[in-house]
């Protein structure tokens, strides 16, 4: 959840930059006999990396927003409190300061940790994680978020992405200029058709190289299962997988919509395996079974 938050929101600032600044006129990379590559590079550079910074600062605003999560200020029945007690534990022992602990309304099993540094984060369950898993998964389940925090997970998330979006920046607007010359015959190659064809392009590139984060988030799962299996114990991580598991293989209990956050009914393959924010959970499973703590 946390990346796709992540990567909506980074698409959207990216956009909204995109189109405000071509309004106001911002955009000296455009020389009178095209494109001026070396500026253009800087431009990229520029507003690739502060759009991956914004959206940084953004995540925990948003996620709450997003999930309708209730932050638990003050502790109001036993299980809140257990659970405020539980994360404080947990973060102490990974070496992180204390996160915001929420709770949102939904009835999947489900949880995401976010922040924009390793003392300023939130993590936040499902109700209906809370509700049918026992104390040890649950501690487990926070344990594995609190690992994503510790590892630094979103940091070097917004640094991919940072590059990435240069890269989008750039070849979108190398994309817009050739079509603009080449099929509306601009001789300077950034009028209307450059406009409206970087636009699409940028959206288009900015989907196709979101698979590269989706590369690093499938491979920081399997750090942050270690770190479960380190701060709440291997066993008790391993169970909360196969309860996950359990209920992902019935069809009532994982929608689609939920198979979208990586947590699916099976491994999938070819162009859609690209797109799964976290790697099938028999191989996670297998994984920790295997993995020297």
């Amino acid at each position: 959840m946390r990346i796709l938050l992540f990567l909506a929101t980074n698409l959207a600032v990216i956009l909204v930059a995109s189109f405000t600044l071509r309004l106001l006129g911002v955009d000296s990379y455009l020389a009178q006999q095209g494109i001026d590559y070396g500026s253009l590079l800087a431009f990229a550079a520029v507003f690739g990396f502060a759009g991956a910074f914004i959206s940084l600062f953004l995540s925990k605003p948003m996620a709450k927003w997003s999930t309708k999560a209730r932050v638990i200020d003050s502790p109001r029945t036993p299980a809140e409190r257990w659970l405020v007690e539980t994360v404080a534990e947990l973060a102490k022992k990974a070496g992180i300061g204390m996160p915001e602990v929420a709770i949102f309304p939904a009835q999947q099993s489900n949880a995401f940790a976010t922040g924009w540094n390793k003392n300023d984060s939130l993590v936040a369950v499902s109700e209906g994680l809370l509700s049918r898993f026992d104390k040890d998964q649950i501690r487990a389940v926070l344990g594995h978020e609190i690992g994503h925090v510790a590892n630094g997970d979103m940091v070097t998330l917004t640094l991919i992405q940072g590059v990435v979006n240069t890269f989008v920046i750039f070849a979108s607007r190398v994309i817009g200029s050739f079509v603009d010359r080449v099929i509306f015959k601009n001789e300077n190659g950034h009028g209307i058709g450059f406009f409206v064809v970087s636009i699409v392009a940028e959206i288009v590139l900015g989907i196709l190289a979101s698979t590269i984060v989706f590369w690093f988030s499938r491979r920081r799962e399997y750090r942050a299962d270690i770190a479960g299996a380190q701060l709440a114990g291997r066993g008790a991580m391993i169970s909360a997988l196969s309860h996950l598991k359990k209920e992902s293989e019935v069809p009532d209990q994982m929608p689609d919509t939920l198979q979208a956050f990586g947590i699916n009914r099976g491994a999938r393959e070819g162009l859609a395996a690209m797109f799964m924010t976290h790697p099938p959970l028999e191989d996670r499973i297998a994984a920790l079974q295997n993995a020297k703590l």
